[in-house]
C-alpha cells in the first residue's frame, strides 16, 4: 500500500525545485520509452483517423477524459475533424452523437473504466472503428480496440504512485504525434491552420495581409522627382507616416523614398538647401519594398530585420499601391 512522503519538519526550508526537478526527470523517461513503442500500431491507427468519412470522436473518464478533450482540440485544430463526447453522457443519449461513419478514441489508462467499457457494445453494433490508448493492452479496452496505442510508463511522478502524471503526459503526448503525423500527412499548411484559427494573435498573423491594413489612394505620401525637399517635408507633415515616396508623377513608378531620418542628414549637411535642392538628389534609391499581397507579419519581419519604420508597397510593375509603418502594425496587434 502506498504511503505519503514523510512530511518536512519545516516546509519552508523543504527543496521545491528539486521535487520539480525530479518530475521533470521521471516524466521525460516516460516519454522516451513509449516513443520506442511506437509501431505499426501507431501507422494503422494514423491510417484509420486519415481514412474516416466522418470524424474522430474522443472519450475518457476522469484525467483521461481531460486528456481526450485536449487530443480532440489538437486534431480539429490541425485538419482533422474531431470532438470530445463524455462516457457518462453518452450513456444517457449522447451516443447519438456519434455516427457510423466515426472513428473512436478511447482513453482509459487501466483499460477498465467503466464508464468507457458501458460503450463498447453500441460502437460495435454500429461498426465503428476503435482506437484504444490504455497502459494495459490486455484490459477490457484494449482488446476490444481494432488499434491499441500502448502509452504505459515505468512509473508515476506521483510518489504515492496515485495520481496520474507521468501517464497523462504520455497520453498527452501520444495524441499530438497522432495530430502532427496526420497533419504531414494531409499537407496541412499555414493558411490551413490559419482558417480554423481566425480569432487572436495567431489568426492576425496568419491571415492579415499589407492590402488589409495600408495606406492607399490620397493617404500615401508621394512627390515627384522635381520636388523640393522642403515640398517633400510639407507632404510628409500631412500624410503622417515619417516619409515619403518620390515616384514618376506619370505612372506612379516608384524611384526612392525619403524619410525622417533622411531629413535629419539633409539638416546636417551644409550643401543641402531644404528649399532649392531636388529630393531626388537625397533620396534613397532602390528602398526596400513589399507587395501588397504579402502576409502583415512579413512587413513586421522587414522593419525588424532592417531597422526601419515603414515600408512602401508596390505592385508586380513596381508601381507604388500603397504605404504602411510600424504604427498600423502595432494597430492590428501584428507586433
Amino acid at each position: 500500500m502506498a504511503t505519503s512522503p514523510a512530511t518536512p519538519e519545516n516546509p519552508h526550508e523543504f527543496d521545491y525545485a528539486a521535487s520539480g526537478r525530479r518530475v521533470f526527470d521521471i516524466e521525460a523517461n516516460a516519454l522516451t520509452a513509449v516513443a520506442t513503442r511506437l509501431d505499426g500500431e501507431f501507422s494503422a491507427a494514423c491510417r484509420l483517423m486519415l481514412a474516416a468519412r466522418g470524424r474522430v470522436v474522443c472519450t475518457g473518464m476522469g484525467k483521461s477524459g481531460h486528456v481526450a478533450r485536449k487530443i480532440a482540440a489538437t486534431l480539429a485544430s490541425t485538419g482533422t475533424p474531431a470532438f470530445y463526447v463524455h462516457p457518462g453522457e453518452a450513456g444517457h443519449g449522447d451516443l447519438g452523437m456519434i455516427t457510423d461513419a466515426d472513428v473512436v478514441l478511447a482513453l482509459s489508462y487501466s483499460g477498465e473504466s467503466d464508464e468507457v467499457a458501458m460503450l463498447l457494445p453500441g460502437l460495435k453494433r454500429q461498426g465503428n472503428k476503435l482506437i484504444s490508448m490504455t497502459g494495459r493492452a490486455g484490459s477490457t479496452l484494449g482488446r476490444a480496440a481494432d488499434v491499441h496505442l500502448d502509452v504505459s510508463v515505468p512509473t508515476e511522478a506521483c510518489p504515492l504512485h496515485l495520481a496520474p502524471t507521468s501517464s497523462t503526459t504520455a497520453s498527452l503526448a501520444m495524441g499530438d504525434a497522432l495530430a502532427v503525423a496526420l497533419l504531414e500527412a494531409r499537407g496541412f499548411t499555414a493558411d490551413d491552420f490559419a482558417r480554423s484559427h481566425p480569432a487572436g494573435a495567431l489568426g492576425r498573423r496568419l491571415l492579415l495581409h499589407i492590402a488589409d491594413i495600408m495606406h492607399v489612394g490620397d493617404e500615401i505620401p508621394r512627390v515627384g522627382a522635381q520636388a523640393s525637399v522642403s515640398e517633400a517635408l510639407v507632404e510628409m507633415t500631412h500624410k503622417r507616416l515619417g516619409m515619403t515616396a518620390i515616384v514618376d508623377l506619370a505612372d506612379d513608378r516608384l524611384l526612392g523614398l525619403y524619410t525622417d531620418g533622411d531629413l535629419r542628414r539633409s539638416l546636417d549637411d551644409d550643401e543641402v538647401d531644404l528649399r532649392t535642392t531636388r529630393i531626388d538628389e537625397v533620396m534613397t534609391r532602390s528602398p526596400r519594398t513589399i507587395e501588397q499581397g504579402a502576409l502583415a507579419v512579413e512587413a513586421a519581419q522587414l522593419m525588424e530585420t532592417h531597422k526601419i519604420s515603414g515600408l512602401l508597397v508596390v505592385d508586380a510593375d513596381g508601381r507604388l499601391v500603397g504605404a504602411l509603418n510600424i504604427h498600423d502594425l502595432l494597430r492590428a496587434r501584428v507586433v
